[in-house]
């Protein structure tokens, strides 16, 4: 037996892990981190995990924060931006509205491999002087309290036990969820769904799906597959996410009421599924069926967690703490802000202040992100096949995400707390109006005429839109913070307002009823066309 004492241990070499010990080696090089992997390394490529696409705050983290830009561009695939598509029970994509972009948009995201890029990151983190043991099996831990150090107990593959004493303990064990589970932090969240999925051999080429020749022309380059394409329907959406190894990852995520779970939890079951619900889908698959890689499923998968972070000296990241839905991709996201805070709090404690003050406002910092974007999901999947809907509330959402939490990441005011002192009623007039909006386009959908015609809904031209991407990156002083924010969240005003107007023309005039305070909004600029 082995007994030794470190400043940090992080359960689990996952993506959330080892993301989090690069963080904490770049920011304190000195520091003794342990990261303990259950899994053998190297993993395989492609069938390894789930939660292969980013998108903006998660592909900065990764790039910028962490210094992974280059393998990020030279090993992974350059995301096409989302792409969706209203075809529940069509085989002819070209004659349903699309949503998506012509051209790639400004601010980077990618479609990362997991098996290769978790091999890279054990490597790098290797390299960066991090302890990280693969093969080791964690069998027991105990959390100290009032200031002792925590003690974690552990197997390696020669049977030989270890005991480490660590003064930080970590949790990055996705699902297990180890310190979640001993703490009974678990808490349901209100949104029930299912996912599953599977991986094939073989790329899923849909700009080759049909011959119309002004469909295939619509994008440039002609390279839809680069997407997240999201073929959805009445209670679900599929997902389509390209792999640099050459596979396709593919998913079906569904309302666990609507589509349940039994339907589709053998592959078998999922592609007669697909036969009825997205037959054009499934045509590409029955002809791979040889190519199968993997096949998965989580049943009800998202849920809340009562505590992230402890003046204990103890955290949880990924979906060791909590998790809310891959529509999105909102996972690398969270990744990103849950390891920022908790880089935070061991700055705080090698400084030699208390944590208990920080850890509690993170943590409320943290609820308030979470809630946020738990309403975009909960209660709305009925909506997904509406493709007069839909389309108008993700350019809400992206409009919110990209208006007030990329703005805190990406101008690094995550931890901010004057700036979240000043900004409160702006920022809390933003989250009520979101969750008005959330409410207001269930209902918009009750009354929808739900037309669904041959249109392509190119986000990038919308200016407005366009230019929220493209500013992602500029650099603000304090007041160029603040005064993007202000200016950000009088924009989801004046968008409310149009939305609203939009929906009154489709839905009637009643969809103005309770949204009559928006009329004094200022004007906001267009949507699409009504179609």
């Amino acid at each position: 037996m082995t007994d030794t004492t470190h400043d940090a241990v992080i359960l689990g070499g996952g993506l959330a892990g080892l993301c989090l010990a690069l963080q904490l080696r770049g920011e304190f090089p000195g520091m003794d981190i342990v990261v303990l992997e259950r899994r053998a390394h190297p993993l395989p490529e492609a069938a390894h995990k789930v939660g292969e696409s980013t998108v903006e705050i998660g592909a900065h983290y990764l790039a910028d924060t962490l210094g992974l830009h280059e393998h990020l561009e030279s090993t992974h695939i350059r995301k096409f931006g989302f792409r969706f598509f209203f075809s529940e029970g069509r085989s002819d994509l070209e004659e349903v509205t699309e949503l998506g972009v012509r051209e790639v948009l400004p601010t980077p995201s990618y479609q990362i491999d997991r098996g290769i890029f978790e091999n890279f990151l054990g490597e790098e983190a290797r390299r960066r002087g991090i302890d990280f043991r693969d093969e080791v099996r964690v069998t027991g831990f105990t959390l100290g309290t009032h200031g002792a150090m925590h003690q974690v107990r552990c197997t390696d593959t020669t049977g030989t036990a270890h005991t480490l004493q660590a003064r930080w303990l970590l949790d990055a064990s996705g699902r297990a969820g180890m310190i979640r589970r001993k703490l009974e932090l678990t808490r349901d969240n209100g949104h029930h769904a299912n996912a599953v999925w599977f991986r094939l051999n073989d790329r899923l080429a849909i700009d080759g799906w049909s011959d119309d020749a002004e469909w295939r022309g619509r994008c440039t380059p002609a390279e839809r597959w680069r997407s997240t394409n999201h073929l959805c329907g009445p209670g679900y959406w599929t997902w389509l996410i390209p792999l640099a190894s050459g596979a396709h990852s593919v998913g079906i995520v569904a309302d666990a009421a609507m589509h349940p779970i039994e339907s589709m939890n053998t592959f078998e079951r999922a592609l007669a599924w697909l036969d009825t619900h997205q037959p054009a889908l499934a045509r590409e698959v029955a002809g791979r069926q040889d190519k199968l890689l993997d096949f998965a499923f989580f049943r009800d998968y998202s849920y809340g967690c009562a505590r992230m972070f402890s003046a204990d000296r103890w955290a949880l990241t990924g979906e060791a703490g909590a998790f809310l839905d891959p529509f999105y991709s909102p996972g690398t996201d969270f990744i990103a802000i849950t390891n920022t805070y908790i880089t935070e709090l061991i700055r705080h404690d090698r400084a030699g202040k208390p944590v208990a003050p920080y850890a509690r406002l993170y943590e409320r910092l943290f609820g308030s992100f979470y809630e946020s974007t738990l309403a975009l999901y909960r209660h709305q999947y009925p909506l997904l096949g509406n493709a007069q809907v839909m389309p108008i509330k993700v350019i809400w959402d992206y409009a919110y995400y990209w208006g007030v939490l990329c703005q805190l990441v990406f101008q690094q005011r995550l931890t901010d707390a004057t700036l979240f002192a000043e900004l409160a009623p702006e920022l809390d007039r933003a989250r009520a109006l979101n969750e008005r909006m959330q409410a207001f386009f269930i209902r918009w959908h009750a009354a929808s005429q739900r037309r669904n015609p041959r249109v392509m809904l190119d986000q990038g031209e919308l200016p407005w839109f366009a230019a929220m991407n493209a500013t992602l990156h500029d650099a603000l002083d304090d007041a160029g913070v603040r005064a993007r924010l202000r200016a950000n969240v009088a924009l989801l005003e004046g968008l409310a307002a149009t939305i609203v107007e939009r929906a009154s023309a489709d839905g009637g005039e009643a969809m103005r009823e309770t949204m009559d305070d928006l009329a004094g909004a200022p004007s906001a600029p267009a949507l699409f066309r009504a179609a």
